[in-house]
């Protein structure tokens, strides 16, 4: 369990990619901007989250296919890619690629079920076989056979002049173990647990056994351990929306604690059918931050952070945001960035 002694080991962040439907390369090129200060800054992962038929990323691994080729040390991972939209043997072949154009630094988080308003979109997406498709964990496990290199079809060899293979081209050594599964549930921990994944933990958690955020996360934290292979040493990742205001102007400061207010309602009690739990947003000085997630049961457990940027600021709020980040809280909670 960290304390405040012990150092945190690894500090990345995750940027949802917003743009302007009338100029979305500008939104696109601050992401990358985004990404390439965060190496510059010693942060050792960048994470992108995926919009589809919305005004953010629709194609995580295109992002990350630029990005691989704008740094060279930064880990880039996928928080997360919801499966229900993909196909999982053509997704194993660009994440694989990517992964060799990165030098082994991708990092996929995946995650399963129905994919979003699927009853309006399922005629656009799977016009013959909407009602055939699986979206269970089975899809996962499919996923995770084509990376680790299982076989994908019986056939292979040569043919006239052309050589083909029985597993997915090209197979990128070591991509295998760093797969994650973004997980809000005790089911969805264990699973990944069982399966050898890494497991991402964000700020959104069902209220199964308890109304308390973090001794939620707790619990999944540790169910998920308790049934990986790895036990105590399998990889967690927690995904708060940290916002410090070290170097922050008046007028930055006011639209942060705004931002937090507003979204404080839905952190009181369960939100909908899926009993969604929501953790507030930490806005505050790095000091204050750090004090507050050292007393975050969930925090306690994990030595690895991906802390979520907020949605809807400008870019000259993330360059604060993540320039506060890296000097600031990071140190403060025994971080030392990359070199």
């Amino acid at each position: 369990m960290p304390l405040p002694t012990e150092p945190l080991r690894k500090l990345g962040f995750l940027t949802i990619g917003l743009f302007d439907e009338a100029d979305p390369r500008r939104g696109h090129e601050s992401t990358l901007g985004v990404i390439e200060l965060g190496e510059r800054l010693g942060f050792d992962s960048a994470w992108v989250r995926h919009r589809h038929l919305q005004y953010g990323i629709s194609s995580p691994v295109a992002i990350l296919a630029a990005a691989s080729q704008r740094t060279s040390r930064i880990h880039l991972g996928t928080a997360v890619i919801p499966l229900g939209w993909e196909n999982p043997l053509r997704l194993a072949e660009d994440l694989a690629t990517v992964d060799i154009l990165s030098g082994g630094r991708l990092n996929p988080g995946i995650s399963v079920g129905p994919p979003m308003h699927f009853d309006q979109v399922k005629e656009a997406l799977y016009p013959d076989t909407a009602e055939l498709e699986d979206f269970s964990y089975e899809r996962v496990r499919r996923l995770l056979d084509f990376v680790r290199g299982e076989p994908a079809t019986t056939a292979g060899g040569i043919e006239g002049f052309e050589v083909f293979s029985d597993r997915v081209q090209p197979q990128s050594e070591g991509l295998g173990r760093r797969l994650w599964y973004g997980g809000a549930s005790l089911r969805s921990a264990q699973w990944a647990g069982e399966h050898g994944m890494n497991f991402l933990t964000s700020s959104v958690v069902k209220a199964e056994e308890s109304e308390d955020f973090a001794k939620i996360q707790l619990s999944h934290i540790r169910a998920f351990r308790a049934h990986h292979p790895d036990g105590e040493n399998a990889r967690v990742s927690q995904g708060l929306v940290v916002i410090p205001t070290d170097s922050a102007s008046p007028e930055q400061r006011a639209k942060y604690e705004e931002y937090a207010q507003k979204r404080l309602p839905r952190t009181t009690t369960p939100q909908g059918p899926a009993r969604l739990m929501f953790a507030p947003d930490l806005v505050g000085t790095s000091e204050q931050i750090a004090e507050r997630l050292y007393a975050h049961a969930g925090f306690q457990e994990i030595t690895e952070v991906a802390f979520a940027l907020p949605f809807t600021f400008e870019h000259e709020d993330y360059v604060q945001i993540l320039t506060d980040i890296a000097t600031k809280l990071g140190p403060a909670l025994g971080w030392r960035p990359a070199t």
